[in-house]
């Protein structure tokens, strides 16, 4: 058996050196490592040995196995080889055809949504101030006028960091970004500021076609003096204008703990022109953002003396602006990573 062995290896070695083309060397293949080929042939044979050869025979079985096949394979790369060369050689090589495109990537849509955004405050004369996701119970609401067991918390479902014990959470609203700005800009005397404040947010909702765990927002803050309620409603207007184009707008009022007075925008609905549409909910218009004049005692906890100075404060959805535009049903697709929806943008 070990002869046979040995006389298969090197007969098979022998013919497949001198083979040139596929052909030949699948046929070489079959005869000889085929299920039906020379060496399963013999494999066949080892359970008629004695069981003192078996062990020798069949480890010679398998090395003589692994080196066919690495020579098929050696020897097949030399064939695909040598005819790629021949075809070079012999075919007139066109190079004035074009190129393979290359799929490129692109920004994702909430991104470039985002950059819009803040092109348009930038032109209108604010900077970017970024401050931390992970927030203190006491930033995040009590100096928002939001004390423990104020009923306004439960529009924040809030995500707190297990076992810590001065109340840290993950930042429910952009908001509290409002006194870190404050504080940080009076630290060497009080000024006027114009900022917005993006990031991401986070709450414990359930997540549907219109809300998620986690979004974007952009607070803005403009404080000075004599900054009045006019003056809110102009700068709002104009970016309305600029990131919708002439549409109508609408102010009504509302209440947040931390703005006094209080107040909602829409915009008329992209898709039905104000005639009213199931996405409008049949009113005509789409609410974009809230709104309102800093609250005093706000102020006073950013640094700032609200007998001296005011200012007025807005919160924006950037997706929720973005499904506008772009007539995005359902707000999960941001998040998706489908491709079907992010090769749209």
């Amino acid at each position: 058996m070990i002869n046979e062995l040995n006389q298969l290896r090197a007969n098979a070695l022998e013919q497949l050196a001198p083979i040139g083309d596929d052909r030949a060397l699948e046929q070489w293949r079959i005869t000889f490592l085929g299920r039906k080929g020379a060496l399963a042939a013999l494999m066949e044979k080892l359970g008629t040995l004695p069981k003192e050869e078996r062990a020798a025979a069949g480890k010679l079985a398998n090395e003589t196995k692994a080196a066919l096949e690495a020579a098929f394979q050696a020897k097949l790369g030399a064939v695909k080889q040598r005819a790629l060369s021949e075809s070079l050689e012999s075919e007139p090589l066109d190079v004035t055809l074009p190129g393979r495109p290359r799929p490129r990537g692109r920004l994702h849509p909430a991104t470039r949504n985002l950059r819009e955004i803040y092109r348009i405050w930038r032109d209108m004369g604010f900077q970017v101030f970024l401050s931390r996701e992970v927030e203190s119970d006491e930033m995040n609401f009590q100096l928002l006028n939001i004390p423990p067991h104020h009923p306004a918390r439960d529009n924040w479902s809030t995500f707190y960091i297990a076992g810590s014990e001065q109340g840290v959470l993950l930042r429910t609203h952009t908001s509290p970004g409002q006194i870190r700005a404050m504080r940080a800009l009076s630290a060497n005397g009080t000024q006027p500021l114009r900022v917005i404040l993006p990031g991401m947010c986070y709450r414990y909702e359930q997540v549907s076609a219109r809300y998620e765990i986690q979004f974007n927002q952009v607070e803005g803050l403009a404080v000075g003096r004599h900054v009045t309620f006019a003056d809110l409603k102009g700068t709002l207007t104009e970016f309305a204008r600029r990131m919708f184009g002439e549409r109508p707008v609408r102010f009504y009022a509302d209440h947040f703990p931390f703005t006094e007075p209080s107040a909602q925008m829409d915009v008329q609905c992209i898709i039905c022109d104000g005639a009213g549409c199931p996405l409008c909910k049949f009113t005509g218009f789409l609410e974009i953002l809230g709104a309102g004049m800093v609250h005093p005692q706000v102020l006073r906890n950013g640094g700032y003396d609200p007998d001296v100075w005011s200012g007025f404060a807005f919160g924006l959805g950037p997706e929720r602006i973005a499904m506008l535009k772009h007539s995005i049903e359902d707000i999960r697709y941001f998040w998706g990573n489908d491709l079907r929806f992010l090769e749209q943008f």
